[in-house]
């Protein structure tokens, strides 16, 4: 079965540590070449990626993107707090407010004694304490207060590489598809060009008569004698000239692979590139053998054809 290397694949998962989307897609290239796109903290799945795609798919140049969609929130009922954490904190706050307070009364001292003489404002507003005491909320935020369940990364791990595993599915079934369309149009292109060769069989005899039947009359019309066992020689040079029934023959095996080809379980993108490179050749020796207007308008068709497929071919696996 065909595959083509042009595709797109796509699969989203839910896991314990948020939502994440896979992406493949792929374009001609003559081998395969992979690039792999992920968030840094699944750098080490690259390895692992690579190996699977290298086992699934033989050519194309394929992207390959995982994107975190959703970082999965923890519920309240999920979540604890660090009880040791937060005495520390609380220890470390209540030792600022002793140090802050402890330097705002030495100021106060200082002052007192150096300026006895300043008066002091009835309407002079109290000071404002050194330092304020934060809310639960605030203390809450502080990191290593709240803790959530760790997660167990090997596992987020095995869940993506399954989740891969899919996307590559949807990817290689897309490929199978636009193979499959493929398939039609070499098949069409190899019945075309057959019918053409049939045709070219049809009029060769027609075609040598008329090159003898131009050669005679020329040589009627010098009006001087004829050595007929010379004639009889250059009219065998003139037919073997002319003959392509080696060519179309060779055609016609050609034709004969390309569709045992089609039919092979494993990428032929390659196999196929080289027969169309010897259905082009064939079919320029017949052009450069064309003597009259038919075969050379016979001749033009089937290179049509030909190119029509190369330029499909550069789409096969």
């Amino acid at each position: 079965m065909l595959h083509s290397m042009t595709a797109y694949g796509r699969h989203r998962l839910s896991t314990v540590a948020g939502e994440f989307t896979w992406e493949l897609r792929s374009v001609n290239n003559r081998y395969l070449e992979i690039l792999v796109r992920l968030p840094e903290e699944f750098r080490s799945l690259e390895p692992s990626i690579r190996d699977v795609l290298n086992k699934r798919l033989s050519r194309g140049k394929v992207e390959v993107g995982l994107k975190r969609v959703d970082a999965r929130a923890q519920d309240s009922a999920s979540q604890s707090i660090d009880t040791e954490a937060l005495q520390q904190l609380l220890d470390a706050l209540n030792q600022v407010s002793r140090q802050a307070n402890q330097g705002a009364g030495a100021s106060a001292s200082a002052g007192a004694s150096a300026g006895a003489s300043t008066a002091v404002s009835a309407n002079e507003p109290a000071s404002a304490p050194v330092v304020s005491a934060p809310t639960s909320l605030a203390l809450l935020q502080y990191p290593g207060v709240l803790k959530s369940p760790e997660v167990d990364v090997k596992a987020v791990n095995q869940e993506l590489l399954s989740g891969l595993d899919t996307a590559i599915s949807d990817f290689v079934s897309a490929r199978a598809r636009e193979g499959k369309a493929l398939h039609a149009v070499f098949v069409n292109r190899n019945t075309d060009i057959k019918a053409c060769l049939q045709s070219l069989r049809q009029h060769r005899p027609q075609v040598v008569a008329r090159q003898k039947e131009r050669l005679q009359r020329k040589l009627s019309e010098l009006d001087v004698p004829v050595d007929s066992y010379r004639l009889e020689q250059e009219l065998v040079y003139v037919a073997q000239r002319l003959d392509i029934d080696e060519e179309l023959d060779r055609l016609d095996h050609h034709l004969t692979e390309v569709e045992a080809v089609l039919e092979r379980k494993e990428p032929v993108g390659r196999r196929l590139d080289f027969l169309m490179q010897e259905l082009n050749r064939e079919a320029n020796t017949v052009a450069s053998k064309s003597s009259d207007i038919d075969t050379t308008g016979a001749s033009v068709d089937i290179k049509v054809l030909i190119e029509q497929m190369r330029e499909q071919v550069q789409n096969v696996e």
